[in-house]
Formats: structure tokens, sequence, C-alpha cells
């Protein structure tokens, strides 16, 4: 199995630098990961490293809270294809989903969707803020309102991502739409699980790890 196949090789800390960032592509470049995830600070740069590879770049979007204006998200995921970005994964807005303000969860992701076109869009519902009936309901919006992906954490939440989630959003969300599974994932037996569960994409930052199939403490 090429696990690196499915890796967004992923670097958010708040305090990332320019040379972490150089470091991280030119890592990704060297293990064939799919693409690197950075914050949207450092897309232009990632462009200018990545652009003769076959690496995309991902970055987030009204990230890790979900708290934006939609405005605001609909900017910021412009703005990072401007400057280069491949996918973009945005956070669903929990509060208002928590409100039950299911039709305003809806049109947060619908206009950020519309505004990219057929760049495709990863939704984070951040599984541990969710019961089992909220992480199906999740799924559900995405999927009305056609986001390519539903995704399982940010990574700065509680926790990451766990196969029993997994399980539930594939159910749910059948062929309507992918899953990335991202939050705790740091040797390549628990990637493996991931992918014969389902996921068509890892969130991790251990990924040089996993592919020696070695064990990594990192955070992410």
């Amino acid at each position: 199995m090429n696990v690196n196949s499915y890796i967004d090789h992923t670097l958010l800390s708040s305090t990332a630098t320019e040379r972490d960032i150089i470091d991280h592509c030119n890592d990704a470049k060297k293990y064939k990961f799919y693409a690197v995830c950075v914050n949207s600070c450092y897309v232009r740069l990632a462009y200018q490293l990545l652009k003769d590879s076959e690496v995309k770049i991902c970055t987030v979007v009204g990230f890790p809270l979900g708290a934006s204006s939609t405005e605001a998200k609909v900017f910021e995921a412009k703005q990072a294809i401007n400057d280069g970005a491949d996918e973009i994964d945005m956070v669903m807005n929990l509060g208002e989903f928590k409100s039950k303000n299911h039709v305003e969860v809806f049109k947060d992701i619908k206009e950020v969707k519309t505004a990219i076109g057929k760049t495709p869009l990863k939704v984070i519902i951040e599984i541990s803020e969710l019961s089992k009936n909220g992480i199906v309901k999740a799924c559900e919006i995405c999927v009305d309102a056609k986001a390519d992906f539903v995704k399982t954490s940010t990574g700065f939440s509680k926790s990451g991502a766990t196969l029993t989630a997994v399980k539930i959003m594939k159910k749910t969300v059948k062929d309507n739409c992918q899953i990335k599974a991202s939050g705790g994932i740091r040797d390549f037996e628990t990637a493996k699980k991931y992918i014969d569960a389902g996921v068509n994409r890892l969130g991790t930052s251990s990924g040089i790890a996993i592919s020696k199939g070695e064990y990594s403490d990192a955070d992410y």
C-alpha cells in the first residue's frame, strides 16, 4: 500500500517559521506526499517551492474555531487560491450547529464552495465536539452543500480522528463525499486502518514516520 499518496503533510503550528515551511515542503517532495497543508500566510511560499512538483497545496480557512463570518471565510478561501492553493479545508461553524441553526451552517459551507468553484473543499466537523447523531447531521449538511470532503478534526480540539466516527461518516455520506481523517494518526498501522475504513485522505504531521513504519509523538 502506498500510504504516502493519501497524506496531506501538515504543519499548522502558529509558530511555524519560513525555514520550517521550506523544510516541510522539501520533505513532501522527497516522500511524494499527496499535499502539504499549511496556514494561508504561507501558501505563496509553498507555491514557489512546489510549483514544479506534483505535490498539491492545501490550506485552512476559519481555522481552528470555525467562528469567522462567512464573508471572512469566502475572502480567505479566494485569496488562498489566488496565492496558489489547490485545496481548501474550512472549519464548520460549531456554535451555529449546536444552536441548531442548520440552515446557517449550510449557507456558510455553500457560499465558500460557490466562491471557489471546482477547487476541492474539505469541511472540518470537529467530531470531538459532536454526538453520533451530530456527526450524522453535520455530514448530511456537508453533502447538501456540495462539499467534496468531510474531515474529522482540526487537531486543535480535545481529540482527533476515531475509527468509530469515520465509519459513521462513511455510512452517512456514502459515495456523495470523500472523507479525510486527521488528528492522532502517528504510525503506519493506524494509517492503514483508516484507509481500510474508507478514508480518502489522511491529515498528519507524522507522514515521514508513517512512511518509514515508525511511530511519531507529534501533536497532530
